[in-house]
């Protein structure tokens, strides 16, 4: 592995500490930044009962977080609300909207079952462009390139897919026609593939293909339609399976069925990048052996990232959920995604950000007394919520984000 690219993890006073998360952490071109609720950073506390207040409190956190590093708000490229009852939607968005003066970044919105404290209503993370890199890369004035479709839905409060540097950020993608603004007819398998062809419409729209995609995060509203999904999803990825995670939402904007979320290769850049630079680096997706087995990659990597699957607490060898409660079945959810990481030279302190779904919220302790022992330096950002189902009736599942400090290679 090469170390010539640091990872850059930071904390402030300005926004609340956490003793299992850093907020913010930067590596090459984006900073990565921990979800945050809506508790003030000098009492500790959740502040407000309303969800107009809690949003404001969440977004604050953001903001302090992103100008202790010296940026702002409109350097976002994708945020990503979990609600506990999503019909607070319109309530957040009139709070969202006043924190962004030039532009919207890509949006995702989902309701959970469970946020990690009592009381909370919202809680908002947030991907964050860092156009001067990470040491010792040097400052390059990269820009950010916004673009919206007519072949695919537009909303308000937010831009169908940002670029920044090599990788696009899409919102995510509900079920509905661009023509009609409604959702399709059908079931699952239905809304499974209008969503997908929305996906495709803004690929294509910006001169990319659907196998541009690294990582796919697919919302649903039943678990059981898990397979559904995957037979849908084999017909747009013929060739290639990007990484992917099932997370099941308490809800979906429209009463969707199914929403999905991807980060998209960029290979082009942004400018200043030149396109002759850089169009030709490439995917390089891997199974690892000693990883339970999936009909789509364990990781995958792209220019100075690697985006891990969802990783269920199964024994590889077994090919079954592991016995014991929560924590030994975050053991081995993390032991998956140390060995999915080790496969490709990497180490656990390359992570830079973990998502964990956890089906008892209550279960959070437990998990933190594992996750901790599995890094040796500074944590990385980090994302929980609660689920009210997760594949094979597990307890939990998490995900990564790999720091790829050797870059993918150009083709041949």
């Amino acid at each position: 592995m090469s170390t010539d690219i640091i990872k850059n993890s930071r904390n402030t006073e300005n926004a609340p500490k956490s003793s299992v998360s850093t907020q913010t952490v930067a590596f090459s071109h984006y900073n990565n930044i921990s979800a945050q609720l809506p508790i003030d950073p000098k009492s500790g506390k959740i502040v407000g009962d309303d969800v107009k207040t809690q949003t404001k409190q969440c977004l604050e956190n953001i903001k302090a977080i992103v100008e202790s590093i010296g940026h702002v708000m409109d350097d976002a490229v994708k945020i990503t609300v979990f609600l506990k009852n999503l019909s607070d939607i319109e309530a957040v968005k009139d709070v969202y909207k006043t924190y962004f003066k030039s532009y919207f970044p890509t949006l995702t919105k989902v309701g959970v079952a469970a946020l990690p404290l009592d009381g909370a209503l919202v809680q908002i993370e947030a991907l964050i462009s860092n156009g001067e890199g990470t040491t010792p890369q040097k400052p390059s004035p990269l820009v950010k390139v916004a673009r919206n479709t007519a072949h695919a839905p537009q909303s308000a409060v937010s831009t169908q897919t940002v670029a920044f540097s090599h990788y696009n950020n899409l919102s995510a993608q509900l079920p509905i026609d661009p023509k009609s603004g409604k959702l399709v007819a059908g079931g699952i398998t239905e809304q499974t593939e209008q969503c997908l062809k929305n996906i495709k419409a803004i690929l294509e729209s910006i001169d990319h293909v659907m196998d541009d995609i690294v990582k796919t995060t697919i919302f649903v509203k039943n678990i059981s339609d898990v397979n559904a999904v995957n037979d849908v999803c084999a017909k747009f990825f013929p060739s290639y399976a990007p990484a992917r995670t099932f997370v099941n939402a308490a809800a979906l904007p429209m009463g969707a069925l199914v929403q999905i979320d991807t980060a998209v290769s960029h290979g082009d850049g942004t400018p200043p990048q030149l396109p002759e630079d850089s169009s030709k680096i490439v995917i390089e997706a891997s199974i690892a052996e000693n990883a339970p087995k999936t009909t789509y990659a364990h990781t995958v990597a792209f220019s100075h990232y690697n985006h891990i699957s969802g990783q269920l607490p199964v024994d590889a060898k077994t090919g079954k959920l592991v016995a014991g409660g929560a924590k030994e079945q975050a053991e081995q959810c993390l032991k998956n995604i140390k060995a999915i990481v080790e496969s490709v030279d990497h180490v656990m302190d390359d992570a830079v950000k973990i998502n964990i779904q956890l089906k008892h919220i209550a279960d959070i302790d437990a998990v933190n007394a594992v996750y901790k022992t599995f890094f040796k330096g500074d944590l990385p950002a980090r994302t929980v919520v609660g689920v009210s189902a997760i594949p094979m009736d597990a307890l939990v599942q998490m995900d990564a984000v790999v720091s790829n400090c050797e870059s993918t290679p150009p083709k041949a």
